[in-house]
């Protein structure tokens, strides 16, 4: 059954969508982390418009975002000071980077620009995962320095964060903020798998309150980014967004009973290859030449 997506101007199999959904949304309960990262470059080898599917991909992390965040207000795990704070910054940098998404849209260089970034960080997270792992796997001890501080906790402009029984400088947060915002904007995506680890290990943030912060920001950020998306590039495919997030939700929910099951390293090995083979296909599609060397768009 096949489906038009009108902002796309493409016809697609509405299950195959679905399924798409539903798959990276079980990755996303296995791992822990936003399906975004993943889900936007399948998007680009079924032939959605790179584009289109970045700032799609934007409003579909809104839904997942909140259902997660739900799960933390309850359990009242969420930083609210430091979620806005880590906003602020990010407000900035999406509309920053939604700035830069134009430009180079205009520049006719937006599908390998996307790709190329996704290849670079998708190698980085693959690698670094597939490192740790094969170490585990090794039993080898990861050395850790045993000192809280930072040298980041020594800026000015300190603040008293209660929830997270913190208080550091308000300038890394900010600065931590603006970095993910800019890369919702540029690559779709919510940026959990960048600010969950820079807030553990850059500022010493709690883990126990960072996943639910996390979660609270990327709601408000990539719903900033999809707001600018859909006035400014106008490449928001609603259809798209929400037929992934039906999708996507029902498989996160399967996901996280798989993830009780399995142990962790093999879910980390798993993770971790299914990564770089996304990326081997996305450097297969920049390196390869194309079957038509011209093309005329009307």
């Amino acid at each position: 059954m096949h489906i038009y997506l009108p902002i796309a101007q493409v016809s697609i199999d509405l299950f195959t969508l679905l399924g798409l959904g539903f798959v990276v949304g079980i990755l996303s309960g296995m791992f822990g982390v936003g399906g975004g990262f993943i889900m936007t470059p399948i998007l680009f080898l079924m032939g959605i418009p790179p584009n289109i599917a970045v700032a799609s991909q934007s409003s579909q992390v809104v839904g997942t975002s909140t259902s997660g965040a739900l799960v933390h207000f309850q359990r009242k795990t969420i930083d609210y000071k430091m979620g806005f704070i880590l906003l602020v910054g990010g407000m900035f940098g999406s509309a920053f980077g939604v700035r830069v998404f134009k430009w180079v849209t205009q520049l006719g260089q937006i599908e390998t620009f996307v790709t190329a970034v996704y290849v670079i960080f998708l190698s980085l997270i693959g690698g670094l995962m597939l490192y740790e792992t094969i170490n585990s796997m090794r039993k080898t001890p990861v050395r850790r320095k045993r000192n809280p501080h930072k040298p980041l906790h020594h800026w000015p402009l300190k603040m008293r964060f209660q929830a997270s029984r913190m208080y550091i400088s308000a300038i890394p947060p900010i600065m931590i903020g603006a970095s993910v915002g800019f890369l919702a904007a540029i690559m779709g995506v919510g940026g959990g798998f960048i600010l969950v680890p820079a807030m553990i290990y850059l500022i010493g943030m709690p883990v126990k309150t960072v996943i639910g912060t996390s979660m609270f920001q990327i709601i408000f950020v990539s719903a900033f980014t999809t707001i600018m998306h859909a006035t400014t590039t106008h490449s928001v495919d609603i259809v798209l967004a929400l037929i992934l997030i039906l999708g996507s939700i029902p498989g996160a929910q399967l996901g996280a009973t798989f993830a009780h099951k399995l142990p962790a390293i093999q879910l980390r090995l798993g993770f971790a290859l299914v990564i770089l083979l996304i990326v081997a296909k996305l450097i297969y599609g920049l390196v390869v030449t194309p079957d038509d060397l011209y093309g005329l768009t009307l």
